[in-house]
């Protein structure tokens, strides 16, 4: 598994996914001969979905840090703290303003950092579902910030005498 993976640290945390799906497996094994290689096949599809998982999160940052689209917050300035915060609440604002089943689905993938498979385990629902609802979920959460930012420029106090 060190070598599939190509990360010694992720052993651990692939075999404990694995012992669990073994744990959980309902059915009896029909052939205890198979056992290993049931194990085998169940190891290695949890560690492509592990490096799936990381290959996602690695394409991720290089997207938004590559190209502009995200940096961290610059915390050595008031400004940097400013719009840091402002940028959360906006978020926040725009979470409130979804149905809760989205903003639920997408604090459980963003905040939590749960697979589709995860959140659709834990609501009961299937994978398609919830990568749907996801999906969905998105586009109105990118809407919403949309509505609130335009509100928000729209609503700028106005120039103090000094200014004009």
């Amino acid at each position: 598994m060190a070598a599939r993976l190509g990360e010694p640290r992720a052993v651990d945390d692939v075999m404990q996914d694995v012992a669990l799906a073994a744990v959980r497996q309902q059915a009896p094994l029909r052939n205890p001969a198979r056992a290993a290689a049931w194990l085998y096949r169940l190891a290695v599809r949890h560690v492509l979905m592990y490096r799936r998982r990381a290959g996602r999160g690695r394409s991720f940052l290089k997207r938004y840090a590559g190209h502009g689209g995200w940096h961290p917050p610059d915390h050595a300035s008031p400004l940097g703290w400013l719009l840091s915060d402002e940028r959360q609440k906006l978020v926040q604002d725009a979470l409130k303003r979804l149905p809760e089943r989205d903003a639920q689905i997408l604090m459980l993938k963003h905040t939590e950092g749960f697979s589709a498979r995860e959140i659709a385990d834990r609501l009961g629902t299937a994978v398609n579902t919830i990568e749907a609802r996801l999906s969905r979920a998105r586009k109105r959460l990118r809407e919403e910030l949309r509505m609130l930012v335009t509100d928000h420029e729209t609503q700028a106090p106005e120039p103090s005498r000094d200014e004009r």
